[in-house]
């Protein structure tokens, strides 16, 4: 991959920096929720960022990155993973059914099941490869229309015929509250669902929000422009 095709690199440094900063506030969230900072999973976003970038990441022992699109990481991660076989690879993007099978191919986790149609593609092709990447609900948790997401009062269903029909390894929801208001009350009611249904993992939280995301029980979060810059 030519990395000119993606944003800007920086050296090294400055993205170990950043890496390190975001780890210790995580910690510090952690540390000030009453919760071990070890049950909290940086998830570093490296969409649109080269193959440089996250190299520079790896260096300094970060392992675990997410990707919107399923053609750029496919591009950018079979190389690294040759590099780094402990790497783990998360999908945190809408998934399209005609992209299932690269992507249960490539992902380790897949963060956006959102739909019947798409749990079943899932589940024929887990079947098929003999495969089964983790599963997340991604949930609608502001109920914004131009969002992906199950709306909240469909999990339950969804979370059935996903893990109960299916047999898919759903163990968590995932969620991006709406930009424009308090995420507190949005990460509240994600770790409330997420009890009730049984689920251990909860990812939520970006670079803007997420010590409180912690604060609220989250076991992931995702962060992106605050490890890597601007994209």
């Amino acid at each position: 991959m030519n990395d000119g095709d993606l944003a800007t690199e920086e050296g090294g440094d400055a993205i170990a920096a950043r890496l390190k900063t975001v780890q210790d506030r995580i910690a510090q969230a952690a540390t000030a929720a009453g919760r071990d900072p070890r049950s909290v999973a940086l998830v570093a976003v490296s969409k649109t960022h080269g193959i440089r970038a996250v190299r520079q990441a790896l260096a300094v022992g970060q392992r675990l990155f997410g990707e919107n699109r399923v053609q750029e990481a496919a591009a950018k991660f079979p190389q690294l993973r040759a590099d780094y076989p402990d790497l783990l690879l998360h999908l945190i993007g809408p998934l399209q059914t005609n992209k299932v099978k690269d992507a249960v191919a490539l992902f380790d986790v897949i963060e956006t099941v959102d739909r019947p149609k798409l749990a079943a593609k899932l589940a024929e092709e887990m079947q098929r490869a003999s495969k089964r990447p983790r599963c997340y609900i991604q949930v609608n948790i502001g109920n914004e229309p131009q969002k992906a997401g199950v709306a909240p009062h469909d999990v339950s269903a969804l979370l059935a015929l996903s893990r109960d029909e299916y047999r898919l390894p759903v163990v968590g929801l995932m969620c991006i509250p709406p930009a424009d208001q308090d995420p507190t009350p949005y990460f509240a009611q994600m770790a409330a669902l997420a009890k009730s249904h049984q689920l251990p993992i909860l990812s939520q939280g970006m670079s803007g929000d997420y010590p409180a995301a912690i604060a609220a029980g989250a076991t992931h979060v995702r962060v992106g422009t605050a490890i890597f810059g601007a994209r």
